[in-house]
């Protein structure tokens, strides 16, 4: 039998999405959002490294989602989020949202960055 210590964290599923918005914990995000584990909030984009960065040693993978469409993430960014050691999964914000919230569930150390659809 293996036994895993589950440590729960602020981090809350995705309820829903539309344009320019994300819904988490009944609240509404307007634009980029950034959820893990010390909470939900804005997220500047791709001009915004630090808060990911931040990240860094809390989670293993990052979920960047790129907007109603899967789209490449600027290089310069990627280069920096792994050189601190962060693992990333790029795919449209649909994607990234379910997927995250799928391994929430099963109690993963992962964060959401997304843009809006």
């Amino acid at each position: 039998m293996r036994l895993n210590e589950i440590t729960y964290t602020d981090a809350m599923p995705v309820e829903g999405y539309g344009p320019g918005f994300f819904r988490i914990g009944g609240e509404v995000v307007e634009g980029a959002l950034l959820t893990g584990p010390t909470g939900t909030g804005a997220w500047g984009g791709y001009d915004d490294p630090d808060a990911l960065l931040a990240l860094a040693g809390q989670i293993d993978v990052l979920f960047l989602g790129t907007g109603a469409e899967i789209a490449h993430m600027p290089a310069d960014l990627r280069a920096r989020l792994e050189e601190a050691g962060l693992g990333i999964e790029v795919m449209s914000s649909p994607s990234a949202a379910r997927t995250y919230n799928v391994l929430l569930s099963e109690g993963r150390r992962i964060a959401l960055a997304a843009l809006p659809v």
